[in-house]
């Protein structure tokens, strides 16, 4: 981050993921670099990443459709010590989001613009 760059991840961080979030609509994605640039800084995709990590399991006032966030080449992204058979792709599928033969989704299709995005 440069010194021009505010910093965005502090306090209130994940409130501020989760509203980003919950502004993609049903069968659409987006990504976690997409978000972070929302936020003010894309040089924090991983930082999205983390604030979602734990959404699914945590119960919020308002549901956060984390599994609509992918990564920047249209896949899902998995930890080592993750289940393979995570339930995102099946939330996508429902959704109408199709999965190609490598496990990616077509970006040019599915992916989100934020109606303030350049």
């Amino acid at each position: 981050m440069t010194s021009e760059e505010p910093r965005v991840v502090g306090p209130g961080w994940h409130a501020k993921v989760f509203a980003m979030v919950r502004r993609v609509p049903r069968g659409r994605v987006a990504t976690y670099g997409q978000i972070a640039a929302q936020l003010g800084s894309p040089r924090v995709a991983r930082q999205v990443g983390f604030a979602l990590a734990g959404a699914w399991r945590v119960e919020h006032d308002e549901p956060v459709p984390w599994h609509r966030i992918i990564n920047a080449k249209g896949g899902i992204s998995t930890r080592p010590d993750a289940d393979p058979d995570h339930d995102q792709r099946r939330l996508l599928e429902r959704e109408g989001v199709e999965f190609r033969p490598n496990g990616t989704v077509d970006l040019r299709r599915y992916r989100w613009s934020f109606p303030d995005e350049g």
